[in-house]
């Protein structure tokens, strides 16, 4: 297998399962204890990992939300408990989500030695949520490491992906309405935020993603056959673990 297949493989399953928490009952609830909704627990808790910092700088980390949602999520939610805080809990909340819905999964050990190389080998530079993100601790126990390593390389993904969308020219939010038409709502754009869309954009977007792939490249390159196999069959078991 070659690392180019890997992460064809691989990043698609992390993209789709990284944020199986975020919006699950248990991390409602958590959230909720500490004051806040769902939606401000998600914006500051994903976004605590960079400090107590302005919306915007937030905006510009999660790159594809109207600002002016992040900025009302970022404002309330920082009046009640401080981003730091909410940042740690969220991970927490990772943990925990791995420990209920993962612990008969076999073979995590190796899953998580394998995602942690990955993670060990990416580098940070310009990814600035990932960076953050990175710096946080992770769980000694395999079913909460498993998951929070798989949140952690999303986010890995993610922010190369956005630097590879501005890279390539095209701005995020048009990114946005390109690959995502039907949840502009979700994050806070109305019709009359439509960009003016071309063959242009579209190969723009086409672009980024080949360059999101070479960014990303050289960290899931430090597994041998064998690591790769242990990433992929993880990924495969915890996939069908939440499928149920």
């Amino acid at each position: 297998m070659t690392p180019e297949d890997l992460i064809a493989a691989a990043c698609p399953k992390i993209r789709d399962m990284g944020w199986a928490f975020y919006f699950d009952p248990a991390t409602m609830a958590f959230g909720q204890r500490l004051g806040l909704d769902g939606f401000q627990f998600y914006f500051l808790g994903r976004g605590g990992v960079l400090g107590d910092v302005e919306p915007s700088v937030v905006a510009s980390a999660f790159g594809y939300f109207n600002p002016a949602l992040v900025s009302q999520m970022w404002n309330a939610g920082r009046e009640v408990i401080s981003p730091r805080e909410a940042g740690r809990a969220y991970m927490a909340c990772c943990a925990q989500f791995g420990r209920a819905k993962f612990g008969d999964v076999a073979g995590l050990e190796a899953f998580c030695a394998a995602a942690g190389a990955v993670n060990d080998a990416a580098d940070p530079v310009g990814l600035a949520l990932y960076s953050g993100i990175r710096a946080e601790g992770l769980e000694d126990d395999p079913p909460a490491r498993a998951m929070q390593l798989v949140t952690v390389l999303r986010e890995f993904r993610g922010s190369a992906h956005l630097l590879a969308v501005r890279a390539s020219g095209l701005d995020a939010k048009t990114a946005h309405f390109l690959r995502r038409p039907n949840d502009i709502g979700m994050f806070g754009w109305g019709p009359e935020d439509t960009p003016l869309i071309t063959d242009a954009e579209r190969a723009m977007l086409d672009a980024a993603e080949e360059l999101t792939d070479r960014l990303v490249l050289p960290a899931y390159a430090v597994l041998d056959d064998g690591g790769g196999e242990s990433l992929l069959e993880g990924l495969q078991a915890l996939e069908g673990t939440l499928a149920r």
